[in-house]
């Protein structure tokens, strides 16, 4: 079942769309982002199931028709035993919404690894996870567990980032807290990093001109609530639901 939550952020999605009127055309894209763009991502239909499979740059290119194929993905929130948050700052060669602030870590599970596309208690989506916190954030394979991952819910929404590229997604909510992590970012990927205090987060919100629209989205649906029962996550699971967040 999809719910649908409606949130008003035209004006930002404007503002971001002018202070990013680029492409990969224009601008400088490093090889390891143009790689990337094979990967091969999970097609799904708006119930999640899964119907097919195609490149990244097939699921994010926008078409003649301003559409961009539904496809499976994930963002994970690390927090540390005081309850921060662990941003990124997308690197100015991110092909999508370059330069904005986001939560710790999205991706997608991908088709071409199998154990990836096992769908039972979302378990390919948490170990696509690991891989991507080790790749974007230097943290080695070894140091998490599928099992530390928690599976929240599931959200649907969808955003352009420029006139070429943009996001149209089901994205599953995983949630970590540990301390002991090892991080050291490929910058290609992550510019910055930063731990946000929960007493923090309003303000950065409102400050910061350039966010991805799913972590703003995800902010104004329910991390808050989430993020102030840490320790009671179990009771505000959802595996049934696909909330769809638009503006």
């Amino acid at each position: 079942m999809i719910k649908r939550v409606y949130r008003n952020f035209n004006s930002t999605m404007h503002k971001m769309t002018t202070l990013i009127e680029k492409d990969y055309g224009t601008v400088q894209v490093t090889q390891l982002q143009k790689a990337a763009l094979q990967e091969r991502c999970i097609l799904v239909d708006k119930l999640d199931k899964a119907v097919g499979e195609a490149t990244k740059q097939f699921c994010h290119e926008i078409n003649t028709e301003g559409y961009v194929p539904l496809h499976r993905a994930f963002s994970v929130f690390l927090f540390n035993n005081k309850k921060e948050l662990l941003l990124q700052k997308r690197s100015s060669t991110k092909i999508t919404f370059p330069n904005c602030y986001t939560n710790t870590c999205c991706s997608h599970p991908l088709a071409e690894i199998p154990n990836e596309i096992e769908e039972e208690d979302a378990i390919g989506v948490r170990r696509a996870a690991i891989r991507r916190l080790s790749y974007e954030l230097g943290i080695p394979i070894d140091e998490i567990k599928p099992s530390d991952l928690f599976y929240l819910t599931r959200i649907f929404y969808q955003a352009p980032s420029n006139n070429r590229w943009g996001e149209h997604e089901i994205d599953y909510i995983l949630f970590l807290q540990r301390d002991d992590l090892t991080i050291n970012p490929n910058l290609d990927e992550v510019s910055e990093i930063q731990w946000m205090s929960r007493s923090e987060i309003d303000n950065f919100m409102k400050t910061t001109p350039l966010m991805t629209p799913w972590f703003r989205l995800i902010y104004s649906f329910k991390l808050l609530h989430w993020w102030d029962n840490l320790h009671a996550l179990a009771e505000m699971q959802d595996h049934q639901n696909i909330t769809m967040l638009t503006d």
